[in-house]
């Protein structure tokens, strides 16, 4: 019996903001902004899941976004990746 799904490797680290395309616009103070929200907001819905993100991707115009758990990320053009050191620094 084969098996064409091959395991994925263990991520040691989420990539810092400088190794991923987009992150630069991480220090834009809205979407800093709107990225705690999202984060937040994930957690009272769900606050007994205990998976970490990696982070969130962030759309630039729109401030809509997704937690991101495992990557690297793979973002659109208009999307950007917010760390999760830059969303909660304060737990790192």
């Amino acid at each position: 019996m084969h098996s064409y799904h091959q395991p994925l490797p263990p991520i040691a680290r989420a990539p810092y903001p400088d190794e991923i395309a987009g992150a630069a616009a991480i220090f834009d103070p809205a979407l800093l902004k709107a990225a705690r929200h999202i984060y937040r907001t994930y957690y009272e819905v769900h606050p007994d899941d205990m998976q970490r993100p990696m982070g969130v991707a962030i759309n630039r115009k729109s401030r809509r976004g997704k937690l991101i758990f495992s990557g690297p990320p793979v973002l659109l053009p208009s999307e950007c990746f917010v760390p999760l050191e830059q969303i909660e620094p304060d737990i790192h």
